[in-house]
């Protein structure tokens, strides 16, 4: 399914035009507008009466599935939803279930990561509180405890590699100075802004809580936000990390991971057709088995391919290769 980003030919009358200016404020020029399955508005390019300025519709430069797109060799029956996009080209090559809302695991901590990359600095030092303590049964934790202090481009390092559930808690009140709650309203927020319409967020870990949901289409736009990011790009296709930080006396505490994204650890081979950038993967019960990728063609054509809900780990990078083997 094509992007909607070629222009339209079809001329809208001045006064629809006008009536839409009314509805969304005449000093604007860019409106947000559903999408239609039917007729799509954000198709159209749509000029400002007011001031004959050109509206850059929302799906400009967005892939977009309003509904499942199949693809030719590929099915897979054992997922809860799956899409591939192609980024270049702005063209969805598959979609299944991409606009069901289900939980999202760890698949939460690319949104983690954007919020903190916007709205703090990777030099600023965290200093972990007693929150970070979490009990809950399978829980990746780094360990941390109550006055351990990193920057915040160590705990992103640690947070997107290895997938620490403690230190998502840990930049989430170092990056507002306050409440994981004031750190999840943002999260919110900026679902809402770049268009990530059916999506909530309740946590900054992905851990199991109920109303914290995600689509596969939400977290394909999330991820590509994310992306505008050098730093976040830098770590997704980071196979190992070591790092020193402080405990709350001043001493020294060391940390080496490795990357959870199996492809970068060549314990999966990638598909020959692509290069697989980097990414991130989610587990938990609940969720099932969860991955979302960057990948790359031998052209330099950009993917992003996403997972969510598989049957166990083998099957999801089983899928996801057989997914990716339909890229151009």
């Amino acid at each position: 399914m094509k992007c909607t980003n070629r222009k339209s030919k079809l001329k809208i009358s001045a006064v629809l035009l006008a009536g839409m200016l009314c509805m969304t404020g005449c000093g604007s020029t860019k409106y947000d507008m559903p999408y239609s399955s039917q007729n799509s508005v954000s198709s159209y390019q749509l000029l400002n009466v007011a001031n004959q300025e050109t509206i850059e519709p929302f799906a400009a430069n967005l892939c977009v599935a309003a509904k499942d797109i199949p693809a030719q060799g590929i099915s897979l029956p054992d997922v809860g939803a799956a899409a591939l996009f192609d980024c270049k080209n702005l063209e969805t090559l598959y979609a299944k279930n991409v606009n069901n809302q289900m939980n999202p695991a760890s698949l939460t901590k690319v949104m983690t990561a954007l919020v903190a990359l916007k709205n703090g600095s990777p030099d600023d030092v965290l200093v972990a509180s007693e929150n970070v303590k979490i009990t809950e049964s399978g829980a990746v934790l780094c360990g941390l405890k109550p006055g351990d202090k990193m920057t915040l481009d160590q705990a992103l390092h640690i947070l997107l590699m290895y997938s620490a559930n403690d230190v998502a808690v840990l930049i989430a009140e170092g990056v507002t100075k306050g409440s994981v709650e004031d750190f999840v309203a943002l999260m919110n927020e900026e679902a809402q802004r770049i268009g990530a319409t059916n999506c909530h967020f309740m946590n900054p870990n992905g851990l199991t809580e109920e109303g914290h949901y995600v689509t596969a289409y939400d977290l394909y736009l999330i991820f590509q936000e994310a992306l505008k990011y050098n730093l976040f790009n830098e770590i997704i296709q980071t196979s190992s990390y070591s790092t020193v930080y402080m405990d709350g006396n001043g001493a020294e505490k060391s940390i080496e991971i490795e990357n959870s994204n199996l492809y970068l650890r060549g314990v999966y081979d990638m598909p020959s057709n692509v290069t697989v950038v980097g990414g991130k993967t989610g587990t938990t019960n609940a969720a099932g088995h969860c991955l979302i990728l960057l990948s790359r063609s031998s052209s330099g054509t950009p993917y992003i391919s996403v997972i969510m809900k598989d049957d166990s780990r083998e099957k999801l990078y089983e899928d996801m290769s057989n997914l990716l083997g339909i890229a151009k």
